[in-house]
């Protein structure tokens, strides 16, 4: 194993100075060719485009649903396992370390950036969807039924609990320890050393970074440019502004340009600010929500959310004798397959952020308490989503009719209509902001050979560019050149899963040998 002392990479080793930027070389060339190359390709052919990328994504799903499955759950027991052994004491960074962030704004960076945003949107969405039978129901239950309602529950916990947490557990970590304990610099290829050796410098761990920054960037413009159209959805719906493309548009580049300001000024006076801002707002809608709908309500649905979640979590991970075809890999395979491929982002900012913690408090921080604060969101916004579906009231008494409506649908049932809607689209687009932020400086780190003090002309390159490539790709092509991007985004899960469950043979590998080591980088409890 190579002593941090010794590393065999070192950050911007083989980086190029020029035009007032310092990047690796080939990895910042190939991943702009690449990512201009797709670009050409979905606008000069949309259709074709979508077709080809969207069978690529049909075909990993249908075929590798098993790996997905499989993948997945040992990504969860890995890190509860880890949790538990005496590994959990080593410290990240040394046993020196101290974390440099307080922990309320690391837990909302690490939160911002994980999912924030989907929750907005498929908290009450996702059960109504579940519990109406808008595209199947979880192992085949009737709809409309109180068993229904129970497995809507149950089935969208699955989908943004343990599972999604644990994915970008494992990337982070393994990226924390290799960069922090072994000197490594913060790029995906780093956590492949004790198992590619020095060919990490060479061509293989070139095509890991560049896949990672693909993944990266495709995943989060493709979310811009659908959040802009759900953002704008939201707005004419409560303000009767019009849904045009020239709104969509706009909402890009405001939210564009409050990221440049964001990624100029780094993770503190950035990312953090914006992230704990973040967490104020839903702290605060979460708090109107419970209050609302009654506290006693809540309680209620709380526990039907543990039961639920506790009764499926079996059932729903196992993959043999599927009835549920459709469902199952349209919506849980498909959730994995994106998850993985956004864990390279995700994975990569979390340890950026997570110097200073032990392995034991770094898993409880990014496994369990995101799906304990995950459990509080839906119990209150999908529990009063589906008491509303249940009890025939308003809109979604009728199911889904608009994925991006089902957030203001919910809230027009309650007091304050209008101000608790406004709070939900500015909280869905400062997600949005801290979610370009964030991936922009880990683009850039990618393709700076990991250095952290690159030129900050280098960020605001890579996040002007996730702007224009959303807005170009929707003005030129609309929803259909979207769509091809998430199918080439979600398509890239498929290598990405081979990819952490090697990733999780190094990390065990590497924490194994530390713990040998005790004077190294024990925590000392």
């Amino acid at each position: 194993m190579t002593r941090p002392s010794d590393p065999l990479l070192t950050p911007g080793e083989d980086n190029t100075q020029r035009w007032g930027m310092d990047y690796h070389s080939p990895v910042f060339p190939l991943s702009a060719l690449c990512i201009l190359g797709f670009i050409l390709y979905a606008l000069t052919f949309p259709d074709n485009a979508n077709t080809h990328l969207t069978a690529a994504r049909g075909w990993a799903i249908e075929h590798f649903d098993w790996l997905f499955m499989i993948s997945a759950n040992i990504f969860v027991v890995l890190c509860l396992v880890l949790i538990i052994l005496p590994l959990g004491r080593i410290r990240l960074g040394g046993a020196d370390a101290r974390p440099e962030h307080s922990t309320f704004s690391w837990f909302s960076m690490l939160f911002a950036a994980g999912m924030g945003i989907g929750l907005m949107f498929w908290s009450v969405a996702e059960p109504v969807a579940y519990y109406t039978d808008w595209y199947g129901t979880p192992l085949n239950v009737a709809a409309n039924s109180p068993e229904a309602a129970s497995a809507a529950m149950g089935a969208t916990l699955f989908h943004w609990g343990l599972h999604p947490w644990a994915i970008y557990a494992i990337v982070g970590l393994s990226l924390a320890f290799f960069t922090y304990n072994r000197g490594l610099p913060l790029t995906l290829r780093s956590a492949f050393t004790p198992l590619l050796g020095r060919r990490v410098r060479g061509w293989p761990g070139h095509l890991i970074d560049v896949l990672a920054v693909l993944a990266t960037i495709f995943g989060l413009a493709t979310s811009l440019g659908f959040g802009a159209t759900q953002a704008a959805s939201g707005l004419h719906y409560l303000f009767d502004t019009p849904n045009t493309l020239g709104t969509q548009l706009a909402i890009i580049v405001v939210v564009t340009a409050i990221t440049l300001f964001s990624v100029w000024r780094g993770i503190d006076g950035g990312v953090k600010l914006f992230s704990n801002i973040n967490m104020v707002i839903a702290l605060l809608l979460l708090v109107f929500v419970v209050a609302a709908s009654s506290l006693g309500l809540f309680i209620s649905h709380f526990g039907e959310a543990v039961q639920s979640y506790a009764h499926y979590l079996l059932p729903l991970s196992n993959w043999i004798g599927r009835e549920d075809s459709d469902w199952y890999h349209g919506w849980t395979v498909f959730y994995w397959a994106w998850w993985i491929s956004w864990s390279p982002f995700v994975g990569m900012f979390i340890a950026r952020v997570s110097r200073g913690r032990t392995v034991r408090e770094f898993l409880i921080a990014v496994l369990l308490v995101p799906t304990l604060i995950t459990l509080v969101w839906m119990a209150a916004f999908g529990g009063e989503a589906l008491e509303q579906a249940q009890n025939n009231i308003g809109a979604l008494s009728s199911g889904i009719s608009d994925v991006s409506l089902a957030m203001f649908q919910m809230l027009e049932q309650l007091p304050l209509t209008t101000l608790t809607s406004s709070c939900a689209i500015v909280l869905v687009l400062v997600f949005f902001i801290t979610s370009s932020d964030s991936g922009s400086l880990v683009i850039d780190g990618i393709t700076a050979g990991g250095k952290q003090d690159a030129p900050k002309g280098q960020r605001v390159f890579w996040a002007t560019l996730e702007g224009l490539i959303a807005a170009i790709l929707l003005y030129g092509g609309g929803d259909t050149a979207l769509g091809a991007l998430q199918a080439g985004a979600v398509a890239t899960g498929l290598p990405f899963t081979i990819v952490l469950l090697v990733m999780s043979l190094a990390l065990v590998k590497a924490l194994a040998e530390e713990h040998r080591r005790p004077g190294l980088s024990a925590a000392g409890n």
